[in-house]
């Protein structure tokens, strides 16, 4: 990715003026402000993936059901979803530091708002304005490096997806051990909210417009796009939305309630729901292997095949009743495939399947296709649980739904691609 520093990154958005007197940035700036932005999503996703493992203790203190928790583990996407078109659109015209450094402030108020919540209506805002703020992010984040690395996109993102990962490794980890140090799940979201206003005020004066308003039509600009449709919203990144739909209410179902299918179905302890929960986020830290696949081979076999690994997997979950070490050997393939592969490459190929100018639109698309419907997935998952039991559950929703996921990416033609040899 370093190949990028010898690119002209003096270009703006295009409804601000070219600064063409704009000094280059250097290759340490570029690598400062690029690790900031990785450790910026890191706690993103600790935002998010705190809430699981603490979700039966914050049940008991409100008497939620199980369906109403359910929600409250996966309803913080449906703000996420609400960003995403409006994020894509103001991307393709505003600044994207501005976008990244305002959502990264909304969505850690929103974390810290959290243990204020009286009840389920207020606690439900709370966590959707902090999905509004982490869709914005990720809209603005996926938009600036993918233009800044154009030419390892894949890999780029897989990165990012990384730092992801570890968010999902250690916020189960910390959360659970503050809980029971200060015997309240309330310092958790505390914490990581002000650990993402801290982020937030270093990326002001650490992460230079250099790296975020980098235009990828000048990285590409010997390159002709007269192959691909004119408009951002064509067969692939249709056919792309519609996995995205799949498997975000798949893998957000499994997310949201999969500590609590641990605690009261396996009986683990919430140490043990916690360890397996993290060996998931480990699993993810594989997005450096799979967005490095997605720049070499055929992106949509690579989905398919990685749709197909999460239903199986999921068979072994819900079906085995497996032990501790067991368990936490099918989360941690849960996690490399479904958060390492998946999420990176779908994103990067739904950017793949628009013109360069048109970026911003395809990660605010992927943003919505993505969560929107998975913020009811939780929801959906305990009415199935309740319906059907935890095994049937599971094999409806994270085992059928992959699979029809794989068929919508049948419908994908990666020859159109705007990275396709010609």
């Amino acid at each position: 990715m370093t190949q990028a520093a010898h690119v002209d990154t003096s270009v703006a958005p295009t409804d601000e003026p070219r600064e063409s007197s704009r000094a280059p940035i250097s290759r340490t700036m570029i690598g400062l402000g690029f690790l900031l932005v990785v450790l910026s999503y890191m706690v993103n996703a600790m935002d998010r993936q705190v809430f699981p493992p603490l979700l039966p203790n914050i049940r008991a203190d409100y008497g939620f059901s199980l369906e109403q928790g359910g929600l409250l583990a996966t309803n913080f996407t449906l703000g996420m979803a609400l960003a995403g078109l409006p994020a894509g659109y103001l991307l393709d015209r505003f600044r994207r530091k501005t976008v990244l450094l305002v959502s990264i402030v909304i969505y850690s108020l929103g974390t810290m708002a959290t243990p204020l919540a009286t009840g389920f209506a207020d606690m439900t805002l709370y966590r959707v304005v902090s999905g509004f703020g982490e869709g914005m992010q990720s809209a603005a984040i996926f938009a600036a490096i993918g233009a800044f690395f154009a030419h390892r996109r894949g890999l780029a993102f897989g990165v990012i997806g990384m730092g992801y990962s570890i968010g999902v490794f250690i916020a189960p980890l910390i959360g659970v051990r503050l809980m029971s140090m200060h015997g309240t799940w309330h310092s958790p979201f505390y914490l990581f909210g002000a650990a993402g206003l801290l982020i937030a005020t270093a990326s002001l004066f650490l992460v230079k417009t250099g790296l975020t308003e980098h235009s990828a039509e000048k990285v590409v600009s010997t390159r002709t796009y007269e192959y691909m449709p004119a408009s951002a919203y064509n067969r692939n990144t249709i056919a792309l939305a519609v996995h995205s739909v799949v498997s975000g209410v798949a893998i957000y179902g499994f997310l949201g309630l999969y500590p609590t299918y641990l605690i009261t179905s396996l009986h683990y302890t919430s140490e043990q729901a916690a360890l397996a929960m993290s060996l998931l986020g480990f699993g993810g830290m594989s997005a450096v292997l799979g967005g490095w696949l997605g720049d070499r081979v055929n992106q949509r076999n690579l989905l398919i095949g990685s749709m197909v690994a999460v239903a199986a997997i999921s068979v072994c979950i819900y079906e085995t009743r497996a032990g501790v070490g067991e368990q936490c050997v099918f989360a941690f393939l849960m996690g490399a495939f479904g958060l390492g592969f998946i999420y990176p490459n779908t994103n990067s190929a739904m950017q793949r399947s628009v013109r360069p100018g048109q970026i911003g639109r395809a990660s605010g698309l992927f943003v919505t296709s993505y969560y929107g419907t998975a913020a009811f997935s939780g929801l959906l998952f305990a009415a199935l649980v309740d319906s059907f039991g935890w095994s049937r559950a599971g094999l409806l929703q994270v085992t059928v739904l992959p699979l029809v996921g794989a068929v919508a990416l049948a419908f994908v033609r990666p020859s159109r691609f705007n990275n396709a040899v010609r």
